[in-house]
């Protein structure tokens, strides 16, 4: 049988993620907290189950859900969404991506992609028969040369997928970004993909520039975000997808015949919890507070950190200590010092090596510590 997507295999989260387990390593690589969920959304949770809500929800989701999402919208970015034509649940963001992709591409279209880019743009855009068209963002500082976007935009070009913040760089788009992607969406008539799922991670004072602050852009876009980001429980798989109402019909065209509907007893408690702005708008300090940890820890070890102002990544160079490839190397790192990371250029679809490997540093304090202690004795000075 002819692939349809021939050039890929198995992801390098779950490639990393099995080493890391073979060799008893501890896993700085794929992306998932090695703490618990809050205790009220667990509770919350149980409660819902006890209290019979175990059978299908509706298509678009629970309908309390919505609401409260849209709550947070209006609260978070002044927008007022209609949850009942414009928010949809999801099992999960990437399943969000995967959707929005599949009810407007069809076979020629072209979709302008970010590279390094989260590993399931390309081969959603392609299983579609659509085109990646793949631009490079600006080495070291991980920025958009939007000159080259407008270079690149051809009477296929279709759509612009988005990432802040970005995975796996820690990038965040800034009002030049902003500004400069008003002015290419109007001008071409463009759609936007926007992964968002890391809203709630970002740091420094800075503000999350969500498409739905922009009422132009955010009538262009399918804006897709992650429960499981910001609340600690990714194995839950729950997102949901922001879109203009006959974005959202498209949307759930797809939707409805590939999963149809949530998790019940998730949407009930998550309902209930997104009630409390207290605690979504705690989730950045949470995490920079981890980054802050991370980053004064490895200043013990000889690697060279590049910014990271969100998502719960941080960019390490090593390259001026060892001549490996970030393939090998993470693979070396996680075979001789038990201390899995991944390299970046997993995110390149032609592998380019700028010598930097991604950690994670969602875990224990404890678990850093240990990380840490081992990473300390790598080429040590």
């Amino acid at each position: 049988m002819e692939s349809k997507l021939p050039n890929v295999g198995t992801t390098i989260f779950t490639v990393m993620s099995a080493l890391a387990t073979e060799h008893k390593a501890i896993n700085l690589s794929q992306g998932f907290p090695d703490f618990d969920m809050p205790e009220a959304l667990v509770r919350l949770t149980g409660e819902a189950m006890q209290k019979g809500y175990n059978q299908y929800s509706p298509m678009a989701g629970w309908m309390p859900l919505r609401e409260s999402i849209a709550a947070k919208i209006q609260d978070l970015h002044g927008a007022s969404v209609n949850p009942d034509t414009e928010i949809t649940i999801t099992p999960g963001g990437t399943y969000a991506i995967y959707t929005a992709f599949t009810a407007v591409l069809r076979p020629g279209d072209e979709v302008i992609v970010f590279e390094p880019a989260y590993d399931s743009y390309i081969p959603n855009i392609e299983v579609n028969g659509a085109v990646a068209v793949r631009i490079p963002l600006e080495f070291p500082t991980y920025r958009i040369n939007w000159e080259e976007v407008r270079a690149c935009i051809t009477p296929r070009t279709r759509m612009i997928a988005l990432n802040t913040p970005h995975n796996p760089t820690g990038s965040i788009l800034r009002d030049h970004d902003i500004e400069q992607l008003r002015q290419i969406v109007e001008e071409f008539d463009l759609l936007i993909m926007s992964d968002e799922v890391y809203e709630h991670l970002i740091y420094d004072g800075q503000p999350h520039r969500s498409m739905l602050r922009y009422e132009d852009l955010r009538q262009r876009a399918f804006v897709c975000f992650s429960f499981g980001k910001a609340y600690h429980c990714t194995g839950w798989k729950m997102g949901y997808c922001v879109a203009p109402p006959t974005f959202t019909v498209e949307f759930r065209k797809i939707h409805q015949f590939n999963c149809f509907s949530c998790f019940t007893p998730a949407q009930v408690a998550l309902a209930e919890h997104l009630k409390d702005s207290a605690e979504y708008k705690s989730i950045s300090g949470f995490y920079e507070s981890k980054r802050n940890y991370f980053g004064q820890l490895m200043q013990q070890t000889r690697f060279k950190p590049l910014p990271s102002y969100g998502s719960y990544f941080q960019l390490y160079y090593f390259n001026h200590l060892s001549d490996l490839s970030d393939k090998d190397f993470s693979i070396w790192l996680t075979k001789e010092h038990k201390v899995a990371c991944i390299p970046v250029s997993a995110f390149y679809q032609e592998s380019i090596d700028n010598g930097v490997v991604r950690f994670c540093f969602a875990k224990k304090e404890e678990t850093l510590e240990r990380a840490v202690e081992r990473l300390v004795k790598v080429y040590p000075a």
